[in-house]
């Protein structure tokens, strides 16, 4: 559900600053999402978690919601906003490299080769229509950098904040926590004018409460896979967000993607599965592969 989740955010979040504005709308949506993984989880005590789990793992989800949704909101249309949600993709490869070396994790030297392949489909993905030219997609980035440099910003965060789970977590799960300091953030810049709001219809309102619970179900199911799941089978579904994320965007906000894009994307899905290939045992990936055939 995680990857699916993923996939769909990237276009409701932009809807939801369409439609009821980025203060507000923010407020509404991760308020939502509180309230649903609140039903889900419960409101967990802080007592009960690490004192570095809960100084420096939670306060990574808190930054990548900021940075993650401030991206999307801010970008320049259609196009742009699919483009700076690519660019939070990077996470995957991140995940993994954070894994390996914050966790242990032990992994062979190609798994340089997969994150190097996934920044090569993002430059592909950032350089349009008309081929990879380095100092034209860097005209592109400097249009709106501030977009670009959040969403990595989101993408390292979110690594960062599941290698801490896995090795912190002790079993919790912070989502409902994370949510309801994401809306009281968002609803106390909104009332100080920091953020600008629109008035908004019923549409609007429609929009916070399926991307609130879209983006609380996100969180929620990935963390609790994180720390009780596969993170084999986690990791290999969440190599296909943005391909979702292309698909559902596109039918979202009615951009038009080249085939540049898709073969960017589709780099970034290679690079991102080379990177967790690196990390089993010698001899693990054929195994299963021939027991799945």
């Amino acid at each position: 559900l995680a990857p699916v989740c993923w996939g769909l955010s990237v276009g409701m979040i932009r809807k939801v600053e369409e439609m009821a504005g980025m203060g507000l709308g923010l407020f509404i949506c991760y308020l939502i999402g509180a309230l649903f993984a609140l039903w889900l989880f419960g409101l967990p005590r802080l007592s009960a978690f690490s004192r570095r789990y809960l100084f420096l793992g939670i306060p990574c989800a808190i930054l990548c919601s900021l940075c993650f949704t401030t991206s999307l909101q801010i970008s320049d249309g259609g196009r742009q906003t699919l483009e700076v949600g690519m660019v939070n993709y990077l996470w995957p490869s991140l995940t993994i490299i954070a894994a390996v070396l914050f966790n242990g994790q032990k992994a062979r030297w190609y798994v340089a080769a997969g994150f190097l392949l996934s920044l090569a489909g993002l430059c592909l993905v950032l350089s349009g229509d008309e081929g990879f030219r380095p100092l034209e997609t860097l005209h592109r980035m400097q249009a709106n950098p501030l977009s670009y440099g959040l969403a990595f910003c989101g993408a390292l965060a979110w690594a960062l904040y599941s290698s801490a789970t896995r090795a912190w977590g002790r079993g919790l799960n912070p989502t409902s926590l994370v949510f309801l300091i994401d809306a009281a953030l968002f609803g106390g810049l909104a009332l100080l004018g920091v953020i600008p709001g629109k008035a908004f219809a019923m549409e609007g309102i429609l929009a916070c409460i399926a991307s609130g619970c879209v983006m609380g179900a996100a969180y929620a199911v990935w963390t609790l896979g994180v720390q009780k799941g596969s993170i084999t089978v986690l990791a290999i579904a969440s190599y296909f967000t943005p391909v979702l994320s292309c698909l559902f965007g596109a039918l979202l906000l009615g951009a038009t993607l080249s085939r540049g894009f898709w073969q960017g994307v589709g780099l970034v899905v290679a690079g991102s599965i080379i990177c967790w290939i690196a990390t089993l045992p010698p001899g693990a990936f054929r195994r299963r592969l021939r027991r799945r055939l």
